[in-house]
């Protein structure tokens, strides 16, 4: 447990830097952990016995970058992620013995690793410094909260199962003490925020919570039944107590597209800030 505090605080400390620099100081360390994502779920699948087609995705990766700063969105990744999709099931139909299995393998990491991480990416160009900020403390701070309640309640409280299939140990308990925790957690966020700016109306923000809070966990129990798939139960063990990057960003991806498509939604009627 110590072990886990300790690298969860020093995570919790490189992410406050990386907010508090802002642009590059951001988008590079971020990058980085989703490329190292990409790598985690590819090396699974394939420790699983598939054979996953992996340069598309690191192509798709290299062209996202220069893409969605021309762009200033995510919208030319679709034909980008589209023609990935399309070149890895070629390739896989015309190996010797060609298995739908590897081509679905093959896109997960275009799927749950790109597409999100891109609209992270996103969030950094929300209008005004403040809006960024607060979208993407959301992104992550929602399900890493959620996450916690639950955890702490889930373990100390929990009795009914809430996925005993994919995930044994979680419970309905602990799920519904994780969404308590993401509403409050958007909630005061948003709390802090109003003292020193404008923001978006209040009753946004426990919506907000509750959607975010859902994803991270869906995403959570995602990657769980991915990882019972492969054979693992870590993708990686970089953080010590706490696994790889994707186990630390899965909750964290699935809540991040709720907070860009509230970003799109509300795009025109943003505080200015």
């Amino acid at each position: 447990m110590m072990q886990r505090i300790i690298t969860g605080t020093c995570l919790a400390l490189v992410l406050v830097g990386a907010l508090w620099l802002g642009g590059l100081g951001f988008s590079i360390p971020f990058m980085v952990f989703m490329c190292m994502a990409i790598y985690e779920m590819n090396k699974a699948t394939a420790s699983a016995g598939h054979r996953p087609v992996e340069w598309p995705s690191w192509v798709c990766v290299a062209l996202s970058i220069p893409l969605f700063h021309f762009a200033g969105s995510v919208s030319l990744l679709m034909p980008l992620v589209g023609g990935a999709f399309m070149l890895i099931a070629a390739m896989v139909i015309f190996r010797d013995e060609p298995k739908l299995e590897d081509i679905l393998m093959s896109a997960l990491p275009l799927v749950c690793v790109l597409l999100p991480g891109m609209c992270m990416m996103g969030l950094q160009k929300a209008p005004g410094r403040s809006n960024q900020l607060l979208l993407t403390i959301l992104a992550f701070g929602v399900p890493l909260m959620g996450d916690t309640m639950a955890y702490f309640i889930g373990s100390r409280f929990g009795v009914r199962k809430l996925c005993p299939a994919v995930s044994p140990n979680k419970s309905v308990e602990g799920a519904v003490a994780g969404l308590v925790g993401s509403i409050l957690f958007a909630m005061a966020t948003a709390g802090v925020f109003k003292i020193f700016t404008a923001i978006p109306p209040f009753w946004h923000f426990p919506i907000l919570g509750l959607l975010g809070g859902i994803a991270g966990q869906v995403g959570d129990l995602f990657a769980s039944l991915v990882k019972r798939h492969c054979g693992v139960k870590d993708f990686s063990n970089i953080f010590p107590g706490h696994g790889g990057v994707m186990d630390r960003l899965d909750s964290v991806y699935w809540a991040t597209v709720v907070m860009y498509i509230y970003l799109n939604i509300t795009l025109n009627t943003l505080p200015a800030a």
